[in-house]
């Protein structure tokens, strides 16, 4: 008997339709980004297309390697040299498909990185943090009950398996949350605007430790990495279950 099987490009039409990409400027291609072979049986998922995530799909026999972060970014060199190379090189000499997802990935209400970081964490979703519009990036929700800023961190850790870097804007507890999962420490600034009294995101850059503890909103960096693991494993279960292909999510751990 052979394994259930899809077509590649009735696979990307659907992902393209589910993720509404066509709503997104985004800084990468969404979707195909290195052409393998046409049939897809086995998929493989994994935060960003590292040599190492590489390696494992190939390891594995995956057709198509479905990730967060893909490549030809804007502004990096065109040129295909050094690790590029190695990496497309190996894609092509194994017939594997590269299909990256970036902001229509973060944004999606059930698939997305936001809330699913928000489900393992517990968090009430309310609205995205632009409130008339659904595909916002980043949400605003709450606790069940307020906490301690202390307490919080270590419910981070216990779930993200990552101690995250914790700047105090008081000595109020944690109940209105802001987040956006991956780089966007920079929205703390829309975060404090809605009234939220902590934000989390994924990193942290110098500017917003003194903005954090002058607004009076907590900060927390709770890695890149380990917010956004989520939401390519929702995905790719999601394909799977829907042509009952194969599916597995290899985590090459990264600690940013």
């Amino acid at each position: 008997m052979n394994n259930p099987v899809i077509e590649r490009e009735a696979l990307l039409k659907y992902c393209h339709e589910l993720l509404k990409v066509d709503r997104f400027k985004d800084y990468c291609p969404n979707g195909l980004q290195v052409q393998g072979r046409s049939d897809i049986r086995k998929i493989m998922t994994g935060v960003t297309a590292c040599q190492a995530l590489i390696d494992e799909a190939v390891a594995w026999g995956a057709d198509m390697l479905l990730v967060h972060h893909g490549y030809f970014w804007k502004g990096e060199s065109e040129v295909i040299t050094g690790i590029k190379y190695q990496r497309l090189k190996t894609l092509l000499a194994h017939d594997i498909n590269l299909v990256a997802y970036h902001l229509p990935l973060d944004a999606h209400p059930e698939l997305g990185n936001n809330v699913q970081l928000a489900d393992r964490l517990g968090f009430v979703v309310q609205s995205t943090m632009e409130p008339n519009n659904p595909f916002a990036i980043g949400n605003i929700g709450a606790l069940a009950e307020p906490l301690e800023l202390s307490l919080f961190s270590q419910h981070l850790e216990r779930v993200l398996q990552r101690v995250p870097q914790v700047i105090a804007g008081g000595a109020h507890p944690v109940g209105k949350i802001a987040w956006c999962t991956g780089a966007a420490d920079k929205m703390i600034e829309s975060a404090y605007a809605l009234g939220a009294d902590t934000y989390i995101s994924g990193e942290i850059s110098e500017p917003v430790v003194h903005f954090a503890r002058e607004a009076g909103i907590h900060y927390i960096a709770a890695g890149h990495h380990a917010t956004e693991r989520y939401g390519i494993q929702a995905l790719g279960q999601h394909l799977a279950d829907r042509w009952e292909i194969e599916h597995r999510f290899v985590d090459i751990d990264n600690p940013v």
